[in-house]
C-alpha cells in the first residue's frame, strides 16, 4: 500500500524513480522493492518528512497522516499516538476479532467504530 501510494504520487509530479531515489539518497533497486511491497517502508520521520516535500505533501496535512498511516500499517506497527491510550489499545483486539469473522456488514462496522471512538 505505501509503496503504491508513494510511486502513484511520484509518477503525477512527472518524477522518474532514479531522480526520486537520487533525491531521496537511496538505492534504486531497494526503493524500487518498497514501491513493490517487497520491503517495508521507511519509519524514520526524517524521510517520511524527505518524502513528504519531494511530493509535496504538506507535514501535518490529511495527506500526511494518511502517509505516515500506510508506513505504519505496511511495516506492522500500530501507530504511537493508538498505542499510547490504553482505551483504545484495549478495544483493538475486539476490532480484530470481528474483521476476521464473517465479514461485517457497514452498519455493523459503523457501530464499531463509534463504540472504539466512545472508548477513546
Amino acid at each position: 500500500m505505501f509503496g503504491e501510494f508513494i510511486k502513484e504520487k511520484r509518477i503525477n509530479k512527472n518524477i522518474s524513480l532514479r531522480e526520486f531515489c537520487k533525491l531521496m539518497e537511496v538505492d534504486a533497486s531497494n526503493w524500487s522493492k518498497i514501491e513493490r511491497g517487497l520491503l517495508a517502508p521507511p519509519q524514520d520521520d526524517g524521510k517520511l518528512q524527505k518524502i513528504a516535500q519531494l511530493l509535496d505533501i504538506k507535514v501535518g496535512s490529511e495527506q500526511w497522516k494518511e502517509m505516515k498511516d500506510i508506513a505504519n500499517i505496511d511495516a506492522g506497527i500500530i501507530p504511537e499516538d493508538i498505542r499510547s491510550d490504553e482505551r483504545i489499545l484495549k478495544s483493538l483486539p475486539m476490532f480484530f476479532r470481528t474483521l476476521r469473522s464473517d465479514k461485517p456488514s457497514s452498519e455493523e462496522l459503523d457501530k464499531l467504530i463509534e463504540m472504539v471512538r466512545k472508548e477513546g
